[in-house]
């Protein structure tokens, strides 16, 4: 099958780019974005890069009624020598596939997915931040485009990528968090879609971080939907928990996200020698082990703020201080490692990088 050819049409008014000094996430979007339609019988098709601007979608498409919509989330970065690095950009697009086949939509081929993704980086490579601590976010999504009111998988989809120039997820770099234990709503359960990156998830949990927010709370901790007892994740992360030696994350069972930077957290601590394990978790065991003294580090694990020191949670109104409230060893070497490896400071031993040199021969 002949691979299709990506179409460019580029702009010649190009926006004033913000201040690295003063960025936050997700409010800035670079010049240009990727495109591809899928239609049912012929498939992905019209793989092109264009102008970033408003979608145009009929008032009765898919995605805004029965919510056939999925997306991923990763970084470029600049290293000191000025090249462009990618971390394991590989994995999102596996996982973008997963939840693609989760949601009843058409998969997309990983390499040309790839392929769309370096091109569009080959155009907005002045995008990309030079100053220590911001990189450049990347957002592939799929949305039903199909007007039909009926509930049933669309016909039509459409394939995006964006990019958002992002500072440092911390103003302050790497410190610890709050987190409130949720025990009144539930994000996801086994069978259903908490496995999947799709929008409804997150927007079930916006009422819960909103509750948690008002009480000072950065983030919220899911529990299992049937017991209501076992650890799940963040709002925003994975999570683990460092107790007496042993590092504990709650096993992938259907309904935790299956996070890239969690797996290469796990791989690295083998890679180490730390002994790391994927288990189910209860709240009742975690109170125990901080009440022993035993519970010595928890961190959440993501694409924004690839290690998060937690310093409290709170269950049942139960405050339980993590560390003094400070950040832990282990934390801070795993951030300090993985934040040298995705910016080329330190050896790739894993092989988790994708290296570009300024005019983009792929080297890695």
């Amino acid at each position: 099958m002949t691979t299709p050819k990506i179409e460019f049409n580029l702009t010649d008014s190009r926006k004033q780019k913000p201040s690295e000094e003063n960025l936050v996430f997700g409010r800035h979007f670079t010049d240009h974005m990727f495109i591809a339609d899928y239609v049912k019988g012929t498939g992905w098709q019209n793989h092109r890069i264009v102008p970033y601007a408003p979608i145009s979608l009929d008032p009765a498409a898919i995605v805004f009624h029965y919510g056939q919509t999925v997306f991923e989330g990763l970084k470029a970065y600049r290293a000191k020598d000025d090249s462009i690095r990618l971390f394991r950009p590989e994995e999102n697009f596996k996982r973008l596939n997963r939840s693609l086949d989760r949601l009843c939509m058409p998969q997309v081929d990983e390499e040309k997915a790839i392929e769309g993704l370096l091109e569009l980086l080959k155009v907005e490579e002045e995008w990309v931040p030079k100053l220590e601590g911001n990189s450049l976010y990347i957002r592939p999504f799929v949305i039903a485009t199909e007007a039909f009111l009926g509930v049933a998988p669309a016909t039509t989809y459409q394939f995006y990528i964006i990019l958002s120039p992002v500072g440092s997820y911390y103003e302050e770099g790497i410190h610890p968090v709050k987190i409130l234990v949720e025990n009144e709503f539930v994000r996801a359960v086994k069978g259903g879609t908490g496995g999947a990156k799709t929008a409804g998830n997150y927007a079930s949990a916006l009422k819960a971080q909103e509750t948690a927010t008002a009480q000072g709370y950065s983030q919220v901790m899911w529990l299992d939907g049937v017991e209501r007892k076992y650890v799940e994740e963040v709002g925003s992360m994975n999570i683990f928990f460092k107790i007496d030696g042993e590092v504990i994350t709650p096993a992938v069972n259907g309904s935790i996200l299956e996070g890239i930077t969690r797996k290469s957290i796990i791989e690295l601590l083998a890679h180490w020698g730390t002994p790391v394990t994927e288990r189910k978790i209860s709240m009742e065991e975690l109170a125990a082990a901080h009440a022993s003294g035993k519970l010595e580090e928890v961190f959440g694990t993501g694409t924004a703020a690839v290690i998060s020191p937690v310093g409290e949670l709170n269950w049942n109104g139960k405050i339980m201080t993590v560390n003094e409230g400070k950040t832990g060893a282990l934390s801070k070497k795993l951030y300090d490692t993985l934040t040298k490896i995705q910016l080329g400071d330190e050896e790739d031993a894993l092989q988790w990088v994708t290296e570009l040199t300024p005019s983009f021969v792929k080297i890695g």
